[in-house]
């Protein structure tokens, strides 16, 4: 039988939240890649959130900006660094999304008059977004968020339930990804939540073809048997997935347990012998590393790292491609007592993205001990407009100069930007718009500065690209006296309106940007401002020993 279209990989989890689905469906996809197939990768979100951009990170960990301006869930970050394949707005479906489309519609009349129901109308929306632009692709590894049981997952599940009798098994398959707790004092490792969580998978009438099931040990034997029986699984199909220190190892695991090659067969595929080397030997760089320096990352989530995965990422990325490991060592920005005694331990520092006025005067700190003490210093977003401000009081003798975000000011050297150019288009704003309609966000065209330190670490391109995701920018009023005590605006927008870098020429490496470089680290192309970060950390390290 000829197939045409896509076909479909569904990603559930059960047991627990956080089970790991996000990595799982990366690492699908980068086994999928291997093989020689292209894929795209979705997420399908229950929150009534429209996006995650006004979640707090507490709540929900970063958000991931993607380059057409998307505010979305970390878990693409993950696609995007796992597979290299840029994702896109319309890749996160969430339950906002749906009810906004669908009550827009029926507002319209488009219904005909319907009582609007969750069956059909709202497993309609999420059925035509699932399969809405993915022309040309050979998969797409659709993730479902939240757990099997949630309320609000259900229209969820019901849609792809649909998707399934729609497709066809020919073109759709449902991988279902679960917990084994480990027991101590029994040694074992305890099988009966994933057959509770299967059995709750049923309840909604989807039945997995395949079980992934995440462990602190691996399992063989009796417990493969006893998942297989109880799930009415094949054996072959369920996967071992236990924990591992480096999530890069994931692909290669999946592998082992012939995740990929089963898929293909399930599929009735024929594909080219998968070549992993580069993964290996990403592994083997990681995990062999001959240098050490320490980082001090000073922010206001450092309680709760998920608010920096991709910052994470990013630095792991750099260290890695130099055989360096990265100590990080991460500085909550409220207690000013934490921050000056890390000061003095860290060969260099980030002050990362971040909104509002909590933590503040640590970050400020900070940046005054980096600048006056020679250490490497990467501002980012936020930490550049904050070095803008540190100058600003310290070196132009404005003590009240700050940024309209944290209040009235008589020195606003950061403020909001009424409008840009974005292309051709002219973008406006206003303080009283909604919170996401108040950004810059997306990919944005920076100008760089030539024979500058942002030039060196873009190896003289003329013009780089980068994604953004801020309301405030430098005030131009200051500009010309900010200049005459040492900074160096090395990043412009291209219409000369906007800058987007600053730098210390008198500084061994103090760098700042408006934009945020960890969207685009990968681990087989780290994004180059945090490789020349470690490389000056361990010139910092060598020049002080």
């Amino acid at each position: 039988m000829t197939v045409v279209g896509p076909r479909f990989v569904f990603v559930t989890g059960g047991v627990v939240s956080s089970v790991g689905k996000g990595i799982a469906a990366a690492s699908i996809g980068a086994l999928l890649l291997a093989r020689g197939f292209s894929a795209r990768l979705k997420k399908l979100e229950p929150y009534i959130n429209v996006d995650p951009g006004t979640i707090n990170p507490y709540k929900h960990g970063e958000v991931y900006v993607t380059d057409d301006g998307g505010e979305t869930d970390l878990d693409m970050g993950h696609y995007e660094r796992f597979t290299g394949i840029p994702t896109r707005a319309i890749d996160l479906l969430t339950t906002g999304k749906v009810y906004s489309s669908v009550i827009a519609r029926e507002r319209k009349g488009d219904y005909l008059g319907s009582d609007i129901q969750v069956v059909p109308h709202i497993t309609d929306e999420i059925k035509r977004c699932v399969l809405s632009a993915v022309e040309g692709v050979d998969f797409v590894i659709c993730e479902v968020g939240g757990t099997v049981g949630d309320i609000e997952s259900l229209p969820f599940l019901e849609a792809i339930r649909q998707l399934r009798n729609d497709l066809g098994p020919q073109r759709s398959v449902n991988v279902h990804l679960t917990l084994l707790p480990y027991i101590a004092s029994a040694n074992e490792l305890k099988t009966k939540p994933s057959q509770h969580s299967v059995r709750e998978l049923l309840r909604t009438g989807i039945q997995p073809e395949f079980l992934i099931c995440r462990s602190s040990h691996g399992f063989e034997g009796e417990t493969r048997k006893k998942l297989s029986l109880f799930c009415n699984i094949p054996e072959p199909h369920i996967v071992d997935a236990p924990d591992e220190n480096w999530i890069y190892q994931i692909p290669l695991n999946f592998h082992k347990s012939d995740l990929d090659g089963a898929l293909c067969r399930y599929f009735s595929l024929s594909c080219q012998k998968v070549d992993l080397k580069k993964w290996e030997e990403l592994v083997t760089r990681f995990q062999s590393s001959r240098n050490t320096v320490r980082l001090g990352v000073f922010g206001k989530y450092a309680h709760f790292l998920e608010a920096y995965k991709s910052l994470q990422e990013a630095i792991v990325h750099a260290g890695g491609a130099q055989g360096t490991k990265v100590e990080v060592q991460w500085v909550e920005t409220e207690d000013e007592a934490c921050v000056q005694a890390a000061l003095p331990e860290v060969h260099a520092m980030i002050v990362p993205g971040g909104f509002g006025s909590r933590g503040i005067p640590g970050k400020l700190r900070a940046i005054q001990y980096a600048r006056e003490n020679k250490i490497p210093f990467l501002g980012i977003c936020l930490g550049m407009q904050l070095a803008i401000i540190e100058a600003a009081r310290h070196l132009l003798g404005l003590p009240d100069a700050s940024s309209t975000e944290f209040g009235e000011t008589p020195e606003p050297v950061i403020a909001l930007m009424t409008e840009w150019m974005q292309g051709e288009q002219l973008q406006r704003r206003t303080a009283c718009g909604n919170l996401g309609g108040t950004m810059r966000l997306g990919a944005y065209p920076c100008v760089v500065r030539p024979n500058s330190k942002l030039a060196g670490v873009y190896d003289g391109k003329k013009e780089i690209s980068e994604r953004h995701r801020h309301r405030y920018e430098v005030n131009s009023t200051y500009l010309e006296r900010l200049e005459k005590v040492g900074l160096c605006f090395s990043g412009w927008s291209p219409d000369g309106d906007l800058p987007e870098a600053v730098e210390y020429t008198d500084h061994p490496w103090f760098l700042a940007v408006q934009y945020h470089p960890e969207f685009k680290s990968r681990p087989f192309a780290p994004h180059p401002l945090f490789v020349h970060l470690v490389q000056a950390a361990l010139r910092k390290k060598k020049g002080a020993q």
